[in-house]
């Protein structure tokens, strides 16, 4: 009777506790905030296309660095914005500034992005999304989007991504400052509205 008793006990411990995996709550996109002007920027470093290591620290001691957040190759939007940045590259550079755009995406799909935009800029894997979460833009699209990215759009977000929670950053832009200092930014849930060239410039201008 003791042993039946437990064995009930323990089943409904089993049922009632909540199941870590599919409890886990993700943000949606209106609840990514971004982190605001004047903030201490995240230093991090993250691979390149080419498997090199890129540190955000290294890159501000030659000047300030331009950080887009984008979705993936599979995003239109993203690589329409991504091949306008790297039209007006020369512009950017001027200031002595390092343009890069980061993804959840990997190493090994990092070259597609570059095919479709003719990126000569640094491309970089997010890691576990430890970036977009760092600079607080990284959410979860719901279910019908996610059926929309990865049917119509083939972005296969769990096999493309360093796990299959699916997660993606909201595209925005950070300008930050040799002091590590974010000096400007750009940060709108609606991922149709992205930074524009000139308002980049003229933020690096006040720099």
């Amino acid at each position: 009777m003791k042993n039946f008793s437990f064995i009930i006990f323990f089943f409904l411990i089993t049922i009632l506790m909540p199941n870590p995996i599919m409890s886990q709550n993700y943000r949606s996109a209106k609840e990514a905030r971004g982190l605001e002007t004047g903030a201490e920027a995240p230093m991090f470093h993250a691979k390149d296309m080419q498997g090199n290591d890129f540190s955000l620290q290294e890159a501000l001691e030659q000047g300030p660095v331009v950080i887009i957040f984008y979705r993936g190759h599979w995003c239109p939007v993203c690589n329409k914005h991504l091949k306008t940045l790297q039209d007006s590259l020369g512009v950017i550079q001027q200031y002595n500034a390092t343009l890069i755009a980061v993804s959840p995406e990997q190493v090994r799909l990092l070259g597609k992005t570059a095919e479709k935009t003719g990126a000569e800029f640094t491309l970089l894997h997010d890691k576990n999304y430890h970036i977009a979460e760092a600079f607080d833009v990284q959410f979860r699209p719901d279910s019908m989007q996610r059926v929309m990215y990865n049917t119509a759009l083939g972005a296969n977000l769990k096999e493309a991504h360093s796990d299959d929670s699916q997660q993606l950053p909201i595209p925005a832009t950070f300008v930050i400052g040799k002091d590590g200092k974010i000096a400007w930014r750009h940060f709108d849930p609606d991922y149709r509205k992205r930074s524009s060239v000139k308002d980049i410039v003229e933020s690096l201008k006040k720099l």
